[in-house]
């Protein structure tokens, strides 16, 4: 598409159905999301207490840290663990999160790059969690501490160190459009886009690969391990990918945000998170404007009242030739 290459006017960007900041946030967060409902997706906790109740698979939860004097109970919350996942529970973009792979000689951990994280880094962390370092605006939070997803072997080399996720954007309850993020060596073993992951835009009604971009830029195979990207990547399960993301509306009460997926060894598909705020760079992967899937929606579900497994259908089949 010719948005994508060289120097384009916003006219060729609204020709071509492209979603802005400025619509996204007035149009669809601001319009379809009610105020009230933030605190289930912005809060980690409470997403993962709703999922428990709505019977949506989740990584396991092992506890929670909300003041400092209780990080005195880490040690005794992980004793006989050798992974795990520390994050807070307001963080955005991915920061503040730390992988635990394994435990250290030296009486420390080992993270997922390999590294030694000693016990006092791991303590400051917490502490940083707690005084509101990570999180939105500021404000204190608290630190979830859950387990650790076992990586599949279907995307053996499609990822670097990280675990790859899907990322499927829901407007009322109806799958749009998706993309996998890809952890790299440039992007730390996180699988954040902004941070050097590689975006691969899915075809929706399949699952499998159509592009893949890395720092704005098509590129084939991946950076570090050489997989070839659009040709082998497909998600398997990609129904129950979809059906997990079409029952956060429920969930949530949120009308348009993006459902974060990964799948496990043993469990399947698990959701990691929700996110009222969805970035748009999965236009980019997918060599596609959003604003114009999100405008066909809106054109053809007026007044249907469905099942999340009926609104994927819906969706499978109104963007079937993506």
């Amino acid at each position: 598409m010719s948005w994508l290459k060289g120097w384009v006017t916003p006219g060729d960007l609204r020709a071509a159905g492209v979603l802005g900041m400025n619509e996204r946030n007035y149009g669809y967060i601001l319009k379809e999301n009610k105020r009230r409902n933030f605190k289930n997706v912005d809060d980690k906790l409470i997403t993962k207490q709703l999922a428990h109740r709505f019977g949506v698979s989740s990584p396991g939860f092992i506890g929670l840290i909300s003041c400092q004097y209780e990080i005195r109970k880490f040690e005794e919350l992980v004793a006989g663990r050798n992974e795990f996942v520390i994050k807070p529970t307001r963080g955005s973009g991915g920061r503040g999160i730390v992988v635990i792979k394994g435990r250290s000689d030296s009486g420390g951990y080992i993270g997922s790059n390999g590294k030694v994280v000693p016990l006092s880094y791991i303590r400051e962390h917490l502490s940083n969690i707690l005084s509101g370092l990570y999180s939105l605006g500021g404000a204190p939070d608290k630190a979830l501490i859950e387990e650790c997803v076992e990586f599949t072997d279907a995307f053996d080399g499609f990822s670097y160190q990280g675990v790859p996720d899907v990322r499927i954007i829901v407007f009322r309850g109806y799958p749009v459009m998706a993309m996998m993020r890809l952890s790299t060596a440039a992007s730390g073993g996180r699988a954040n886009l902004h941070q050097g992951a590689v975006g691969v835009g899915i075809s929706l009604s399949s699952g499998r690969a159509r592009r893949a971009v890395m720092n704005g830029r098509i590129v084939e195979k991946h950076p570090d391990t050489g997989r070839d990207l659009c040709k082998e990547l497909v998600v398997p399960r990609w129904r129950e990918h979809l059906n997990i993301a079409a029952g956060g509306y429920e969930m949530t009460g949120l009308g348009y945000f993006g459902a974060d997926i990964v799948l496990d060894r043993k469990r399947g598909p698990m959701l990691l998170e929700l996110n009222a705020r969805p970035g748009l760079a999965i236009q980019i992967a997918n060599g596609e404007g959003l604003g114009r899937r999100l405008e066909r929606l809106k054109s053809g579900i007026s007044g249907l009242e469905l099942s999340p497994a009926e609104r994927v259908d819906f969706s499978l089949k109104l963007f079937s030739s993506d």
